[in-house]
């Protein structure tokens, strides 16, 4: 409190002379559940939204409170695909606009759910009954963890953070090889500030990479065009507002798992089998020998971003999700 205070009072009589008023405690904010667990920790949520959802889905209290069809995680094998010769679906609610609010909840408090949200996405135009399935899996696990959401616990020794994984041809498969889609890898990342997630993503990249330390490295460029313009805008913030705390700590720790792509992000050498690597994922490069990007080795075990490449046991997804978002 004392932080804010002395931050609204540096409004209040700064040259613009701001009009601030107190609202009182936050509770809610744009749909969003603010519950303070205690005095610097907190917890958001969307109950509402996904008590919407699991309604359009037709899933009731009735039938998601019944043992068998709770989900405890919110994907399964194999990926989805096209299945183009796959069966039509049986329900009627509108795939897109399940898609919508199922986008609008992953991008708000539930990043553990942003791969299996995307992977339905990209099936709006023609969805069959496999992706009917999927969906309705995916409303089955929120209808279990409905009143959860993302766990913050500022750590003020701690500056940004970026956690950068991928998943390499994770698509492919032999029935549908004739189909270029299913031998893209997927980019999973999440950057964290004060030891908070603040930004997270999980897509398919536009290129089809030929080895896993590619597709690493094709991650970690996608992560850093995000992270550096966050440290730039901090370092402006910054300046324009003069709070009376400790500075922030602008360097940013990178934690990949493929020691190739370490190499390749910190060395200034090509070698025959990554010279065709487009330039434009060096853009980075100059960050890493200034000293404000370190690349540091991570642990697969450790590595929060996997949690949004590929679906994973249910061990290690319940470690990964408490280590990302605190339960």
């Amino acid at each position: 409190m004392k932080d804010i205070n002395t931050f609204v009072k540096s409004m209040k009589d700064g040259p613009k002379e701001y009009v601030l008023t107190d609202e009182g405690d936050i509770n809610k904010f744009l749909g969003i559940e603010i519950k303070e667990i205690t005095m610097n920790k907190f917890e958001l949520s969307q109950p509402f939204l996904i008590e919407r959802i699991c309604n359009v889905l037709g899933l009731g209290p009735n039938e998601y409170n019944i043992k068998t069809n709770t989900k405890v995680t919110p994907v399964g094998k194999p990926l989805l695909n096209k299945d183009l010769e796959g069966k039509p679906r049986k329900k009627d609610w509108k795939y897109r606009t399940i898609i919508g609010m199922l986008t609008y909840l992953q991008g708000n408090t539930r990043p553990e759910i942003s791969m299996a949200t995307h992977q339905l996405a990209r099936f709006c135009q023609n969805p069959k009954l496999s992706h009917e399935q999927a969906t309705t899996r995916l409303g089955r696990y929120l209808a279990h963890t409905k009143d959860r959401g993302i766990v913050y616990n500022p750590d003020k020794s701690m500056g940004i953070e970026c956690y950068v994984d991928a998943d390499f041809a994770g698509g492919w498969n032999a029935n549908t090889s004739a189909d270029a889609d299913n031998v893209m890898s997927r980019t999973g990342f999440v950057i964290t500030y004060a030891n908070c997630p603040i930004y997270w993503a999980s897509r398919l990249q536009t290129e089809i990479a030929l080895s896993t330390a590619e597709a690493e490295y094709i991650a970690m460029s996608s992560a850093l065009r995000e992270v550096i313009p966050l440290m730039t805008l901090m370092k402006e913030l910054h300046k324009v507002f003069p709070v009376h705390i400790n500075k922030p700590n602008f360097f940013c720790k990178v934690h990949e798992d493929n020691q190739s792509t370490i190499k390749m992000a910190t060395s200034e050498k090509f070698t025959p089998r990554t010279k065709h690597i487009a330039l434009k994922y060096h853009h980075f490069c100059s960050h890493v020998k200034k000293g404000h990007i370190e690349i540091n080795y991570c642990p697969t075990e450790d590595q929060k971003a996997d949690l949004l490449t590929k679906p994973l046991a249910d061990a290690a997804f319940f470690r990964l999700r408490h280590m990302l978002i605190g339960w």
